[in-house]
């Protein structure tokens, strides 16, 4: 949805006392530019990483700390009553804690007890605090109290040490905080200790040391439901082929593959330790024969044919696998279909006739072309169920339209496993 067509919303941004504060600075500049109201409520701490003015003049508006400047207005009863979507980051591990336990003993965290919008705090700290029995109780309340705590990323933190704790990339921050705008029930905390696997993006299939066949998938899509199901708490890696760069998802395991045919070896491996399996990437249907050792020149007659044979259905591979038991029966497959309708039927005759010859549970069918889907940073489509089920997904962002499918799965994910 382009930034025009989006409702102007009040956004508070808390900053917490962290050295990855200056990275605020690019999510506050997200929703200005996106025609947002931004009002950017910093900590003490937060104003020796970045000073007053840098807030103010990314968001249009006076800054404060303090619960006791314009008590005319009760500060913190307004900036908290008018707020569509509250977005702390850093959320350092004391923030959290005084957020936790309800303290009011800064305009931030009083103004926290006030809103009634989405609430996403975004956590930065080194590994060992990150992993502190104390903060994980914090988190837990924070969730119970319904807030959203996003999962860090993992990467060089301040000193030489490296690991889980590290805020999440602008972009992402921005992606989650307009989720919640969307949709703020998107991120229920439910699919802790499921497992997923994921494929995303395209693949390329050698023609010779510098051409390939290809498609123009970007693995947005595949890289959104990564991003939305580790922040419901399940362990997820993508399995990606060629990908526009949309950005590591925080708390994701990426493994990196070309070919039709390494992407099938990934994930039939995979998915037999997986409780939910969503083939989101675009697969080359055919590959050649053979693979020229030399650049393939064009001669006066031009190039000679090509001769190509078809790749493995992936999709139906993993089914099969299923009901041979090399995969666990109570595993959730998911598959997605780009289509184009012709004479034969509509984009959504030719997704039914997919979904019974795949034998998968769900099937998200877009339509595709014209600058459909691919590349897109927004989508549609339809969810079919195998049980008959069909579920439109009205025009949204990638990440919205991941949310929903998401839905879908934990219905079907066997009790026990998710929150």
């Amino acid at each position: 949805m382009s930034n025009s067509a989006r409702p102007r919303r009040r956004i508070l941004v808390g900053v917490g006392g962290g050295i990855a504060a200056y990275k605020v600075c690019s999510v506050i500049r997200h929703f200005t530019e996106a025609g947002h109201e931004v009002r950017v409520v910093p900590t003490e701490a937060a104003l020796r990483f970045v000073g007053a003015a840098t807030f103010e003049a990314l968001s249009g508006h006076p800054v404060s700390t303090d619960v006791f400047d314009d008590v005319d207005q009760v500060a913190h009863v307004r900036l908290g009553q008018g707020a569509d979507l509250v977005v702390v980051a850093p959320a350092t591990a004391d923030l959290m804690a005084r957020a936790a336990s309800g303290r009011a003993d800064d305009l931030l965290t009083a103004s926290l007890l006030t809103v009634r919008c989405p609430v996403l705090f975004v956590p930065a700290m080194h590994t060992e605090m990150w992993d502190h029995p104390a903060t994980a109780a914090n988190v837990a309340t924070l969730r119970a109290h319904g807030a959203t705590v996003m999962t860090p990323a993992s990467g060089r933190l301040t000193g030489t040490d490296s690991g889980p704790g590290r805020l999440p990339d602008p972009q992402e921050i921005s992606l989650i905080g307009e989720l919640l705008l969307d949709r703020p029930d998107a991120l229920p905390y439910d699919l802790a200790g499921v497992r997923v696997v994921i494929s995303a993006g395209g693949t390329r299939e050698p023609l010779d040391p510098v051409r390939f066949l290809g498609n123009h998938s970007s693995g947005k899509q595949g890289f959104a439901l990564a991003r939305a199901a580790a922040q419901r708490g399940a362990t997820v890696t993508v399995v990606a082929g060629s990908t526009a760069d949309p950005g590591d998802p925080a708390g994701v395991e990426i493994v990196r593959v070309a070919t039709a045919e390494q992407l099938a070896v990934e994930m039939t491996k995979r998915s037999a330790e997986s409780d939910v399996v969503i083939m989101a990437a675009a697969v080359a249907d055919f590959r050649p024969v053979a693979v020229a050792d030399a650049k393939i020149k064009k001669g006066q007659d031009g190039p000679a044919p090509i001769e190509l044979t078809t790749n493995p259905d992936i999709l139906r591979g993993l089914v099969e696998s299923r009901m041979a038991g090399q995969i666990p029966a109570e595993t959730v497959i998911v598959g997605f279909a780009a289509e184009t309708g012709d004479e034969t039927g509509g984009v959504l005759d030719h997704g039914r006739a997919k979904l019974a010859r795949k034998g998968c549970d769900l099937l998200v069918v877009n339509a595709v072309g014209d600058g459909k889907a691919f590349g897109t940073e927004d989508n549609t489509g339809w969810l079919l169920s195998a049980n008959g089920a069909e579920t439109a997904l009205p025009l949204g962002s990638k990440t919205l339209m991941s949310s929903r499918i998401l839905d879908e799965v934990r219905a079907l994910v066997p009790d026990g496993r998710g929150a």
